[in-house]
């Protein structure tokens, strides 16, 4: 993996999960508080807590520590802290409503789909 493995792993599994409109914004010039806010849009509540659960098992695997998880148990907006990326996993009406991609949008974008 290259330098930026939490992306890089959190990436593919999103991508390996079916995950929708995956997009990934470098964040390092506009916050310190990670590198990457990554967003996907899951198709259910329990599609989007299959994709945090996935992520997270990864991440154990490369001994990579989870710092939280926030709004699990409803499944319309999952947030999990991987220290140096911040993923947002979103029902597709919140990810609509609350456009975080807009308030990040100056970053890089890393898409790898646009569906």
């Amino acid at each position: 993996m290259t330098e930026n493995r939490i992306l890089d792993l959190a990436m593919a599994v999103m991508e390996d999960m079916k995950a929708i409109d995956v997009d990934a914004i470098d964040v390092r010039e506009l916050t310190s508080i990670c590198d990457y806010m990554i967003f996907c849009t899951g198709t259910s509540n329990r599609h989007a807590r299959s994709i945090v659960d996935r992520v997270g098992e990864k991440m154990k695997e490369i001994s990579m520590p989870v710092l939280g998880i926030e709004g699990y148990d409803s499944g319309q907006w999952v947030l999990i802290d991987l220290g140096d990326a911040i993923l947002h996993v979103m029902l597709s009406d919140v990810r609509k409503f609350y456009k975080l991609e807009d308030l990040w949008s100056i970053g890089a974008d890393f898409s790898i789909n646009e569906n």
